[in-house]
């Protein structure tokens, strides 16, 4: 028996009795991933819904995401890109190879083949779009954009590298297995030659984000617990609040998506005090509670807190109620070869309504008076609008791209 034929066996129940996930207000909320003690071979996220996979499921362990740009001017070239993608997405997510075999051996494999024998392991496949795909009228839709759908403003702290940031899609691929991720990016990098090039990419391993109520808080390379107070799925009056769509039109049902390159500075980390540190993040290293508190989901309490402590200046009471949806990864990308230092930190992603209105008013507020900047850097950074999910037989953006 082939490896792939063991694969496609081992996962086609899998396959089918993910198609039942839970759904609350007409999105998916609950049960897009099994529970962590379930074993590999039956981790299967259903890729079709009413959202995008990969924003509200419990954050998987590794990342490798990818910006892409358009290099065709014909929107029907756009429009069989996004149906390639959409078709090879749900074939990889269900544990599939990216594409049915050829029907000549003399012809090259329709898949890489990287992951055959592999489960699937709660792989999820993300597309948005962004702002530089609707400049200058490329493709007759500049009328679609959303006013929320624009280029990041400059922000306190930025020293972005241009060939690290942008793009006019991106893909984000998650999943519990490193190779899993890399080989739906590199399929549907594949797929896409002649319409598209990857402008930049990064891999990304443990996740810096809860997603979920069901997974425990992680730590990020500081080594302090982060994202307690995250958005989790099963909040649905906040998920409505701060990071769906409903207006309406083709983004209804969407989000918006941030991603920031935060590089830390780990060297410099690595010399403070235990207090410095703590101070710095306003939590306590060990247990994760707030300064001033005892238990890591204690309220954080403003006046026990350092002025500029990050955590304090991030509280949504702090930023008009404001709130994100964090889902974010530690990266490593070997060292600095000026300064012979790691270059290591967080790949940031976040999903909200309006990037304006609550990514860039809570950034504005952080890179402004933040005791954690004198640790890092902001070097990539890009913003994408996440269209809805999409039905069998439908593609993702179809919304948009049947609109010019």
């Amino acid at each position: 028996m082939s490896r792939r034929v063991t694969r496609r066996r081992l996962l086609g129940t899998a396959a089918g009795a993910a198609a039942g996930g839970a759904f609350a207000g007409g999105l998916v909320v609950g049960k897009e991933a099994s529970p962590d003690d379930t074993p590999l071979v039956e981790r299967v996220v259903p890729f079709y819904g009413p959202v995008q996979a990969g924003i509200a499921t419990p954050a998987q362990d590794r990342l490798h995401f990818a910006a892409f740009d358009v290099t065709t001017d014909r929107l029907s070239d756009v429009r069989d890109l996004m149906r390639a993608w959409t078709g090879a997405a749900a074939r990889m997510t269900s544990g599939l190879e990216a594409g049915p075999h050829a029907a000549s051996e003399l012809a090259p494999p329709v898949d890489t083949g990287e992951a055959t024998g592999l489960p699937a392991a709660n792989l999820t496949v993300t597309f948005g779009f962004g702002p530089s795909l609707f400049a200058r009228d490329r493709f007759g839709f500049e009328a679609s954009r959303p006013a929320e759908l624009r280029e990041l403003p400059g922000l306190p702290g930025d020293e972005l590298d241009p060939d690290r940031s942008g793009g006019d899609i991106c893909v984000q691929a998650c999943s519990d297995d490193p190779q899993v991720a890399f080989h739906a990016v590199r399929n549907l990098a594949r797929i896409g030659r002649g319409s598209v090039v990857m402008r930049w990419s990064q891999l990304g391993f443990g996740r810096t984000s809860t997603t979920s109520r069901s997974q425990s808080t992680p730590r990020n390379l500081m080594g302090f617990k982060d994202g307690t107070k995250n958005i989790r799925a099963e909040d649905v009056e906040l998920m409505r609040r701060h990071v769906w769509v409903d207006t309406p039109g083709w983004m209804r049902g969407g989000t918006y998506m941030v991603t920031r390159r935060i590089r830390m500075l780990i060297e410099v980390w690595d010399r403070a005090s235990l207090k410095d540190q703590e101070d710095t993040i306003g939590r306590l290293k060990e247990s994760g509670a707030p300064i001033g508190g005892r238990n890591e989901m204690d309220p954080v309490n403003a006046a026990k807190l350092p002025v500029d402590a990050h955590v304090r200046l991030a509280e949504p009471a702090a930023n008009g109620g404001e709130r994100i949806l964090r889902r974010g990864y530690s990266f490593t990308d070997g060292m600095d070869a000026d300064l012979g230092q790691l270059d290591a930190g967080l790949f940031f992603i976040c999903f909200q309504r309006d990037p304006e209105k609550q990514f860039v008013a809570i950034q504005r507020r952080l890179g402004g008076m933040d005791a954690l900047n004198e640790y890092i850097k902001h070097t990539g950074s890009a913003v994408f609008a996440v269209p809805p999910g999409v039905r069998r037989g439908g593609y993702v953006g179809e919304g948009l791209l049947t609109r010019a």
